[in-house]
C-alpha cells in the first residue's frame, strides 16, 4: 500500500478539488480528509456514515461553586487569564481561554477544581461512491489536532491493510502547522498542490522546506496557473530547482467550480473536459512516480 498526502501551503489552492479527482481515479483506495479544523472533502464524496466515534480534547477545567472559598489563588496563578470573578461573585474558568494544564486544579487548597476532557471532536469511518472514507470534525477551538490526525491515519492504514487496499489518500490541511506535520510524517509521497500567487509561492516554499526535513518524495501541481503567468514561471522554475517535479498545471476555470457545486469531481462531472484529462495525467504521472520509488 502506498500512502500519499495531498498538502498546500495555505487554504484555497484547490486542494480538495484535486483530492476529489484523484479519488474518482484510484482504484482500490482508501481515503482520508485529515484537515479536521474545516473538513471538506465529504462536500463532494458525499460519504454514508457508518461509526461515529467521540475523540477526547485538552482538558478544561471548571470551579465547583459550592466548594470555592473565592481565595483567588487559582486566578492569580493562571498565564492564560483564564479566570476571573464573574459579575455578582464567584470566581469562573472561561473555556475559550483554559489551555487544561491543571494548575489551578493541583493548587486549590480546597479541591474545588476539576477538569475533564473536551468530548466536542468526532471522527467517522464512512463509505462513498469510490470506496471507504475515514474523516474527522473538531469543535471551534478545540486543542490536539495532531493528535485526531494521526487517530485518523492510523485507523485509516488499519482499514486499508484489511482491505488490500493499493492506495492511502490523504487529504491534508494546509499550512505548516501541527496538523500538517502530523498528516506528513511517515508518507510516502507528497502532492503539493500551489496556486499562482505571491502568497501561494511564499507559502508553498514554506511547505517544501517542512517536507524536505523529512525527506519525502515531493510532486508539485499549479492550480490557477493563469491567473499570474508570470509568478507560475517562477514557482515552475523553483520546484525544478528544488528537484521537484511540477507534474501538471489548471488554469482557473468555472467547470471546477461548478463540478464542486453539483457535489462531484471535475472527473465525474466533465470527463472529457481538458482540466479531466490533466487530472488523468498528473494521477497516471504520480502513479508512476511512487512506484519507481518504492
Amino acid at each position: 500500500m502506498i500512502e500519499i498526502t495531498i498538502l498546500s501551503g495555505k487554504g484555497g489552492t484547490g486542494k480538495t478539488g484535486v483530492a476529489a479527482a484523484f479519488a474518482s481515479l484510484a482504484k482500490n483506495a482508501v481515503f482520508t480528509d485529515i484537515d479536521v479544523d474545516a473538513p471538506d472533502l465529504h462536500l463532494i464524496l458525499q460519504p454514508t456514515i457508518l461509526e461515529t466515534q467521540q475523540f477526547e480534547g485538552s482538558r478544561i477545567a471548571s470551579i465547583d461553586r459550592e466548594v470555592c472559598t473565592n481565595c483567588g489563588i487559582c486566578k492569580k496563578e493562571c498565564r492564560f487569564d483564564a479566570i476571573h470573578y464573574r459579575m455578582g461573585g464567584g470566581l469562573e474558568v472561561n473555556a475559550f481561554t483554559c489551555e487544561g494544564c491543571r494548575l489551578c486544579e493541583r493548587i486549590c487548597p480546597v479541591r474545588a477544581i476539576h477538569s475533564e476532557p473536551s468530548k466536542n471532536n468526532f471522527w467517522f469511518v464512512s463509505e462513498t461512491r469510490f470506496g471507504s472514507m475515514l474523516h474527522a470534525k473538531m469543535g471551534a477551538g478545540e486543542e490536539n489536532s495532531g493528535k485526531l490526525v494521526t487517530l485518523v491515519r492510523k485507523e485509516a492504514k488499519e482499514r486499508a491493510k484489511k482491505q488490500n487496499a493499493a492506495f492511502l489518500l490523504n487529504d491534508g490541511p494546509p499550512g505548516v502547522g501541527c496538523s500538517a506535520i502530523a498528516s506528513l510524517t511517515g508518507v510516502d509521497h507528497v502532492v503539493l498542490v500551489a496556486e499562482a500567487s505571491k502568497s501561494g509561492f511564499h507559502d508553498a516554499v514554506r511547505l517544501i522546506e517542512l517536507v524536505q526535513k523529512f525527506k519525502i518524495p515531493i510532486s508539485a501541481i499549479i492550480n490557477k496557473y493563469d491567473l499570474n503567468v508570470e509568478i507560475s514561471r517562477q514557482m515552475e522554475g523553483f520546484f525544478v530547482s528544488q528537484g521537484i517535479q511540477v507534474v501538471g498545471k489548471i488554469p482557473f476555470h468555472t467547470d471546477m467550480v461548478n463540478a464542486i457545486v453539483n457535489r462531484k469531481s471535475i472527473v465525474e462531472h466533465l470527463p472529457k473536459s481538458p482540466i479531466a484529462q490533466t487530472m488523468v495525467k498528473m494521477w497516471d504521472q504520480i502513479k508512476k512516480s511512487v512506484k519507481e520509488i518504492s
